[in-house]
């Protein structure tokens, strides 16, 4: 039997990156990250990842940082810094706007990370703007959260409610 060495590397390559960070493995094997849309319009949106957290996360959703102390800290700076609580409440309860901490989620969208992380990004039709870089301020493409920023205050809001199933 004959082997293709560059192909033979490859695999022993991407098994060895399988064992030590599966979400990546699983980008490099896939090619393509989940299915993300615009919740204002129904349009695919692709998430441009801006570190292997969120890499790991547009191609498996699981949102790595939700048991890490350090993400969720600087997660709730992010949600004061852009006036989140304003309309959610200091600790994501609801204020104005409805609460994000579960059991029960008033919109289902916001019960999975990949859901929320779709409204925080691009906003919604009931009044949220998009905070996601590029879309919160279109004359300046570096405002707004980016990908990472959003998995970190997700992570926070996961940790005000009960956890998400």
């Amino acid at each position: 039997m004959k082997f293709n060495r560059s192909v033979l590397a490859g695999g022993l390559c991407l098994s060895l990156v399988a064992a030590l960070q599966p979400g990546l493995a699983y980008a490099a094997y896939q090619g393509q990250q989940l299915h993300f849309v615009d919740t204002r319009n129904g349009e695919p949106i692709r998430i441009e990842p801006d570190s292997r957290q969120a890499e790991m996360f547009v191609t498996t959703g699981q949102n790595p940082y939700i048991s890490d102390p350090q993400a969720i800290s600087q997660g709730q700076k992010l949600y004061q810094l852009y006036s989140c609580g304003q309309c959610h409440g200091s600790q994501a309860q609801g204020q104005t706007a409805k609460g994000l901490t579960g059991p029960q989620f008033n919109y289902a969208k916001t019960a999975t990370d990949k859901g929320m992380f779709e409204i925080i990004y691009a906003g919604t039709n009931g009044g949220m703007s998009p905070k996601g870089r590029g879309l919160m301020d279109p004359a300046n493409p570096q405002n707004g959260l980016s990908p990472d920023e959003i998995l970190k205050v997700i992570a926070w809001i996961r940790s005000q409610g009960e956890p998400v199933e």
